[in-house]
């Protein structure tokens, strides 16, 4: 049996009001069509023109009604499912604007190292595992962070593993995938050596006498991945489903996939067939096989529970790293983080062709002097294509994280139509380092999600996953409050640059939505649109902060069906 035909059985569990007793509340008007109604709630709709609602009711995968509860009485008949939800509270469907699905299901199959709060702990751990590997094949795991230990705070390096992990090689990305860290045996397997030069758009850490000491950034990282063994079909197709389940649990009824391989795009076409996605995924392709969406095209479904539209574009480090490509120097490293993990000769024709077919590019950039470059190349394109030849008027081209903007780049945003997406959990994990790295002047602009509201942007809230944990209770928090989880804040966290409740909703349902080319289809709770919701509880917009993190999802709704209940 399919997971959506599961989930609509599991749903029937919820009728807390039977057809008799529906009739009986009807009176002059005759009964209604209708799956589903849910009803006696607060419903945040994220829609203006009618914020908040008692009642809706579903027919298919569609809404048919959104309103009081005296008028919803019409609809609790015949064979609706009618559920009284007093105690709890409907929101539109929450979207995760960026995130690596597969990555979130295969994180319980490996090492994790989040959360572990020593260094010592955290090689403890990587030991603790690395004995079960037999000799010859890959230690691998992620998740590692130096900035939340609070013995050393420093990048681990091949030193760290190498007495236990001498003929086992070892790749465990940090967490934020960008850089890595890799023992000798897996140097020796690649063959680098201290005469090794840094690769472009890479890094090499080195020791003193020149040989890299394991620590490996970005395009450098490559080299690794290209000599692991691949995983099995089947692996992949169970970490993506497995990670849409991780997501419904957590009460995401879409996410949007930031670098998609194609081989996973059968994939996912297969466990669409088979019925058994439980929330929708919006892909973009890795730019490494941008010629074949170029060809190929959008690709998606008729339930538009998947829709293949964009390309991702990778171009500087992280700011943790040391990687993220500022202006000016780090403030404390005489550097200023490297670009070029895509140079600008390869995209240029990427995006020009990009414009003609309607294809949406979406661009990984973290400092200023990154995102003020694509700023760049992104008008250059569109000044040198005419806009006779734009598939659509409005290509809705995305920077993704774009975490430190200068006023006047901020204002380019607005002038050129570009789309930021972000990840507020970034913002609060960050700011325990950002000082550091970027001195007292650059934070008044970094993270600054308030500054780009009030110039009316819309903010694709995201948070990309598994980098960070991916739960909407802390995305949600870390936007409203921008404050640690515990509930402190430090020198230059820039409280004023936080946004309100409501705008963060909008930051995880409707705006998304936008952002996908699909504000018509779903995003907020309005009649004709898809039935995605989210139902938790706790009132997000009244309850105490604090009460934010501790809430439950209790039920995700998507496309009518049940996909998960508590």
């Amino acid at each position: 049996m399919s997971f959506r035909n599961t989930a609509a059985l599991m749903g029937l569990s919820l009728v807390s009001m039977s057809c008799s007793e529906g009739d009986q509340q009807m009176t002059a008007s005759a009964c209604q069509a209708a799956d589903m109604v849910l009803h006696n709630t607060t419903i945040y709709t994220a829609s203006d023109a009618q914020w908040t609602a008692d009642a809706v009711a579903t027919l298919g995968d569609k809404i048919i009604f959104v309103g009081s509860n005296a008028d919803a009485a019409k609809y609790m008949c015949g064979d609706a499912k009618v559920m009284d939800m007093v105690g709890k509270y409907v929101y539109a469907g929450f979207t995760d604007s960026h995130q690596h699905v597969e990555g979130v299901g295969r994180r319980p199959k490996t090492l994790s190292l989040f959360g572990i709060s020593t260094l010592k702990e955290t090689v403890d751990a990587i030991e603790a595992f690395a004995v079960n590997v037999p000799d010859g094949e890959w230690v691998q795991g992620r998740g590692w962070i130096e900035r939340e230990w609070t013995d050393e705070e420093r990048f681990l390096t091949r030193h760290d593993v190498d007495p236990f992990t001498a003929n086992k090689p070892l790749f465990m990305p940090r967490a934020d995938g960008v850089s890595a860290l890799v023992n000798s045996k897996a140097l020796e397997l690649v063959g680098i050596t201290k005469d090794t030069p840094d690769p472009l758009g890479g890094k090499f850490e080195r020791d003193v006498d020149g040989m890299p000491n394991g620590y490996v950034l970005a395009k450098a990282m490559n080299l690794f991945r290209d000599i692991i063994p691949p995983e099995s079909r089947e692996y992949k197709k169970d970490s993506l489903t497995q990670g849409m389940y991780e997501n419904a649990k957590l009460g995401w009824t879409q996410t949007q996939d930031a670098g998609m391989p194609y081989v996973n795009v059968k994939i996912m076409k297969e466990i669409h067939a088979e019925g058994n996605m439980s929330t929708r995924i919006y892909a973009a392709a890795n730019v490494m096989e941008a010629a074949t969406i170029l060809e190929r095209g959008r690709e998606t479904t008729a339930d538009d529970m998947f829709d293949l539209r964009g390309i991702k574009v990778y171009i500087d480090g992280t700011l943790g790293s040391r990687g993220a490509a500022l202006l000016e120097n780090y403030a404390d490293a005489d550097h200023n983080g490297f670009m070029n993990r895509t140079t600008k000769e390869e995209l240029d024709p990427i995006l020009r062709e990009a414009l003609r077919k309607g294809i949406q590019i979406e661009t990984h950039v973290i400092g200023d002097r990154a995102v003020r470059s694509l700023l760049d190349w992104y008008e250059e394109a569109f000044n040198a294509v005419p806009k006779s030849e734009w598939a659509v008027d409005d290509p809705r081209w995305r920077l993704e994280h774009a975490q430190i903007i200068p006023a006047e780049d901020q204002d380019r945003f607005v002038n050129l139509g570009i789309i930021p997406s972000m990840q507020p959990s970034h913002g609060i994990g960050d700011l325990n380092f950002a000082p550091d790295r970027l001195g007292p002047d650059r934070l008044g602009h970094s993270y600054p999600w308030q500054q780009l509201v009030d110039r009316g942007l819309m903010i694709l809230g995201g948070s990309d996953a598994p980098v960070e944990l991916g739960d909407p209770r802390i995305e949600y928090y870390a936007a409203v409050a921008r404050k640690r989880l515990d509930g402190t804040s430090g020198a230059g966290w820039h409280p004023e640059l936080a946004v309100s409740r409501e705008t963060a909703l909008k930051m995880f349902t409707i705006w998304p939505a936008h952002g996908a080319f699909q504000e018509k289809l779903r995003g907020s709770v309005e009649v004709g649109k898809y039935a995605d919701f989210t139902v938790l509880d706790r009132d997000w917009l009244k309850v105490p902060e604090a009460d934010i993190l501790t809430s439950e999802n209790l039920m995700t709704i998507v496309g009518g069906q049940i996909t998960y209940q508590k």
